[in-house]
């Protein structure tokens, strides 16, 4: 498979501190899942074998506590180093939930609103159209609603290119849309970027250092990068993994920190626990800190533009969808009766799952580091199934 057409399908998988609570590396529960997934390490051995899968970490957390955080398989293909849960992954599209966080927490500090339009923080920024330029707003940048067409402008920066976070945004203006303003659902990166630079505009920091010391740092993060460069890094880093010509090999790490916010961050099983217990809990930190309001939760969980729904197949009429929309940076549908929050993510070489419960305050993060969404999907589907408080799950 080319490298464009590989890039393109991975544009499409891009959608689809806590002292008291959070388990430190050295205490995550080890070996067999303890509360209800049977078999838990089978499946997921099983898992990467059937899709040739080098490694994965999973993270599951339940009730503001962290269940499970550990790696199975190999960092690289033919070696035997081992995934742990600090094993570092491109999280890719999961990144977007950071951003709109940051957002979040910049409108609780008086600093913008969700409305606002984007030329009152960018006076230079233009779309192809001086209306919609007029009226794009802060939440536009980030539900995918824009007339843009899926992956529009990517090419920008995939392959890697040397244009700076301001140079892509600059050339927004000369992307003609496909559809009308808020008309219809294509997913797109490049807002994100747009985003980026109205976080460094009203902050003062760059997009980096602001989700760094503001959401990173506060929840004890520590072994999480906000860079796409980190992935170069030496240490204990996933290897990405795709099939190439018939064989899963090592491939060449995206590196392009220019866009980072919409998928340059590199986290673990165990930092990403720690990110779902806080978005699980409306931002509270600790009894005394929060990073963020239940205001921001409902903003944040609030489906924006709608999402196409299809039919399941004959048999699992319990799983079909009854709702599917995009929210800000994160996809919000229906799962047995509850709401579920989640999105996907991918890059050359690692595509990852996040989801989310929130009337059961269960968590669930799948990282790999090979391109195979089946993987994520199968291990996620497993613990929804048979995890924590599965039997309050209709049809389970």
């Amino acid at each position: 498979m080319s490298t464009r057409r590989r890039l393109a399908l991975l544009a499409l998988v891009g959608f689809l501190l806590l002292p008291s609570r959070t388990v430190e590396a050295q205490d995550v529960v080890p070996g067999n899942f303890p509360v209800g997934v049977p078999d838990l390490d089978a499946w997921v051995e099983r898992t990467l074998e059937t899709f040739e899968v080098p490694g994965v970490a999973v993270a599951i957390v339940k009730d503001g506590e962290v269940v499970l955080a550990r790696g199975f398989g190999v960092r690289t293909i033919g070696e035997a180093t081992p995934v742990d849960e600090r094993t570092r992954f491109g999280i890719a599209s999961n990144t977007k939930a950071f951003t709109a966080t940051a957002l979040g927490i910049l409108v609780e500090h008086g600093k913008l609103e969700w409305d606002g339009p984007v030329i009152d923080y960018l006076p230079w920024f233009q779309m192809w159209d001086p209306w919609v330029t007029r009226e794009i707003t802060v939440r536009d940048l980030l539900v995918h609603r824009s007339g843009l067409g899926l992956g529009q402008g990517d090419l920008l920066y995939w392959p890697e290119s040397d244009f700076t976070r301001r140079e892509i945004v600059e050339a927004v203006r000369y992307l003609e849309p496909v559809t009308s303003f808020r008309s219809a659902y294509a997913y797109d990166n490049i807002l994100y970027h747009v985003a980026a630079l109205v976080i460094e505009e009203v902050s003062g920091l760059t997009w980096e250092d602001f989700v760094q010391t503001r959401i990173i740092e506060p929840l004890g993060m520590n072994d999480t990068r906000v860079t796409r460069a980190s992935t170069l890094e030496e240490g204990n880093v996933a290897t990405p993994h795709a099939r190439i010509e018939g064989t899963v090999r090592p491939v060449q790490p995206l590196a392009a920190t220019a866009t980072n916010a919409a998928g340059g961050i590199n986290s673990t099983a165990a930092d990403m626990a720690k990110w779902l217990i806080v978005q699980l809990d409306s931002g509270r930190v600790s009894d005394s800190e929060r990073i963020f309001s239940e205001r921001t939760t409902t903003q944040l969980w609030k489906p924006v533009t709608p999402l196409p729904i299809g039919r399941v197949p004959d048999g699992l009429e319990p799983l079909q969808v009854q709702f599917a929309g995009y929210a800000l940076g994160f996809g919000i549908r229906d799962h047995r009766g509850h709401k579920m929050v989640t999105h996907t993510g991918g890059l050359p070489g690692y595509v990852s799952r996040l989801t989310m419960v929130p009337e059961l305050k269960l968590g669930i993060a799948v990282l790999t580091n090979q391109e195979m969404g089946v993987a994520f999907e199968s291990i996620t589907a497993r613990i929804l199934d048979h995890g924590p408080n599965s039997r309050s799950l209709p049809g389970c």
